[in-house]
This record gives structure tokens, C-alpha cells and sequence, in this order.
């Protein structure tokens, strides 16, 4: 029950947190250098030993100064700034670039939706860099030192604690998405379904194949990770990798199933939509049926032929009994479809 009730704290703390992120505007740059001593967090002007510098989308005079400094390729400094790399650990002379997907929010079809976005990690000898094309509370965790045993000078557990942050907003947003479809479901078990809900739960699927392939590639990334003996690692540091691994495979189970439940809502609400307007055509068709009989009556007594020919034609209170007559045949088909449940 306590790890049940710390398991939610965490993944309220970080939702609370997502929700008083900054969002930046597109083309807003900030490089922020960081170090820890004595578990204190503070900032510097100037790079020094052991520090953190946090890249947000760089222009390019940031990226190339950092990348001099500390003798990176300009290329692999940028290329956390590319939607389309693929997560992977590529190991150089002097640096290690680490590249993982990470889950960011945008705003598709009028509404907030989820996607994955590269954050580049690149350990130096001195320091640790990580470069993302926005700000992202994963890394504002770290910045605002809310991180329980954080520190610039171990670089090792300072990568393993940002993919556990990873892997926890993963989780946070998958509950959030499996959120916004019980709440469709809810809609439809209330015959309040609309055809938007349909592209909702489409947008849904969609972040969820994101998340999906994002995570088997982290998956491979952290495999690679299990690995590397470039930097020293202490016990406690792959025991914190270990971590990792597992809460990413729970992701990726997590995925799964909300895809699996996910598809079935969206046959639910698309069947009940057709079922609907199913039920709306019959309704007219009967409408219809009953309507047609004092029409074809009425036609036939319309028509140019001589009156003596007419039923009832002559008979006193002719029109009331043929009236009568229409509305009696009208009561009948209506008993009939009502018995067929055709209404």
C-alpha cells in the first residue's frame, strides 16, 4: 500500500509540475551553466570542472562556443535539435553523445496532444551537456534542484536520474491519455457521443504510437548503456540503471495495453455513431411507410375520372368514412412496426 500511495505522489508531483513548466515560445534560446557543491545548486557565468550546461534551443553562436570549449563536433551538438534522429549512444574521442526521445506536449486539431522529442546528453571529461530544441520539465526538474542526491560531479548517475525522470513523465501522460478515453467512454455509455470523438480518440492512438516507438528505442539505448565502462560507474549507479530498464519496460507494457484498449473504444464509439444513425434511417423509413398511405388514398381520389366511378363518392358523409378509413390503416401499419419494433 505505501509503494501504491508513493507511486501516485510521484506521478501527481509530476503532473504539478508539467502544469507550471514555462512553455517557450518557438525561437526563445537560453544556455545555462549549473554546479553542485555541497548539494547546493548554483549558476555560473563561465564554464568551470564538473558542471552542467543546459542547452535550450541554441542558436548557433552558443552551439558552436560549447562545442569549442570542450572539442565536440558541431554536428552532434545540433542534432538533438533534429525531430528526426534516432535515439542511440555514439561514442567519440574525448565525448560520449547519448540521444533518447522524451515526451513533450503540442497543440494538434484545437487540443493539447503528446508527442516525443530528442534530448541529447553528451558527457565530456569536465562536464555534462544536454541540448533540447525546448524546455522541458524533465530538465527543470534538475535546474530548480528538486532532485534527491543530484550532482554535476557524477556525471554517470546524473544521466541515469534524467532517464528515470524520462520514463516517469511516460508514465504520468499515459495515465493522463487513458484519462481522456475513459471519458469518451463515459460520453458514449451516456448516448452522448459525437463524431469529434472519434478524432479525439484517433489523436489519442496517434501519441500513443509515439510513445511507443520512442520507448522500444530507448530501450536499446539503455541495453547499450548496461555496457559502458567509459566512465567509472559505483553500485549505486547501476542500481539506479536497473531502475531505469525496468520502469521502461513498464512503460512500454503500459503502451501496449492502452493501444489494445484504446483501438477496441474507438470500434465502440465509431459502432455506436453507425448504430445511431442506423436507428435515425429506420425511424424515417417507418415515418415514411405510415405517411404513404393517405397519399396513395388521396392520389386515387384526385385522380380525373368521373365521380359515379369513386367509392363513397355520393354517400352522405363520404369524405369522414374514407378520412376514418386512412387513419384506421395508418393505426394499423403503426401496431405492426411497433410489434417489429421497427420504431
Amino acid at each position: 500500500m505505501s509503494s501504491f500511495l508513493h507511486e501516485n505522489m510521484m506521478n501527481l508531483l509530476i503532473l504539478c509540475e508539467i502544469l507550471h513548466t514555462k512553455k517557450p515560445e518557438r525561437g526563445e534560446r537560453m544556455r545555462q551553466i549549473y554546479k553542485t557543491e555541497d548539494g547546493v545548486l548554483s549558476k555560473l557565468d563561465d564554464f568551470e570542472q564538473d558542471i552542467w550546461v543546459s542547452l535550450v534551443a541554441p542558436d548557433m553562436n552558443e552551439i558552436v562556443e560549447t562545442a569549442k570549449q570542450y572539442g565536440i563536433d558541431v554536428d552532434d551538438m545540433k542534432a538533438a535539435l533534429d525531430d528526426e534522429e534516432s535515439s542511440r549512444v555514439q561514442l567519440e574521442d574525448g565525448y560520449t553523445l547519448i540521444l533518447v526521445d522524451i515526451p513533450s506536449t503540442e497543440v494538434r486539431n484545437n487540443q493539447n496532444a503528446y508527442t516525443t522529442i530528442p534530448l541529447g546528453i553528451i558527457l565530456v571529461k569536465h562536464a555534462i551537456i544536454t541540448v533540447c530544441g525546448v524546455e522541458t520539465p524533465i530538465l527543470t526538474h534538475f535546474s530548480n534542484n528538486l532532485m534527491r542526491g543530484f550532482s554535476t560531479k557524477k556525471k554517470m548517475r546524473f544521466v541515469y536520474q534524467i532517464l528515470l525522470r524520462t520514463t516517469n513523465l511516460y508514465q504520468a501522460y499515459l495515465r493522463v491519455i487513458d484519462k481522456r478515453r475513459s471519458e469518451i467512454e463515459q460520453r458514449v455509455s451516456m448516448d452522448d457521443t459525437e463524431d469529434t470523438d472519434l478524432i479525439h480518440l484517433h489523436e489519442l492512438e496517434s501519441n500513443l504510437v509515439y510513445f511507443a516507438t520512442s520507448l522500444s528505442a530507448n530501450r536499446i539505448v539503455l541495453e547499450r548503456l548496461t555496457r559502458y565502462e567509459r566512465i567509472k560507474q559505483y553500485p549505486e549507479d547501476k542500481e539506479l540503471l536497473e531502475d531505469v530498464i525496468i520502469e521502461n519496460k513498464q512503460a512500454i507494457e503500459m503502451t501496449n495495453i492502452y493501444r489494445d484498449i484504446m483501438h477496441g473504444a474507438r470500434d465502440l464509439v465509431s459502432t455506436m455513431i453507425n448504430n445511431r444513425l442506423n436507428n435515425v434511417m429506420k425511424l424515417l423509413a417507418s415515418i415514411t411507410l405510415v405517411m404513404a398511405i393517405p397519399t396513395i388514398i388521396s392520389g386515387i381520389y384526385g385522380m380525373n375520372v368521373s365521380g359515379k366511378w369513386m367509392p363513397l363518392a355520393n354517400t352522405p358523409y363520404g369524405f369522414y368514412i374514407i378520412c376514418g378509413v386512412i387513419l384506421c390503416i395508418c393505426i394499423l401499419v403503426y401496431v405492426v412496426l411497433r410489434k417489429k419494433k421497427l420504431l
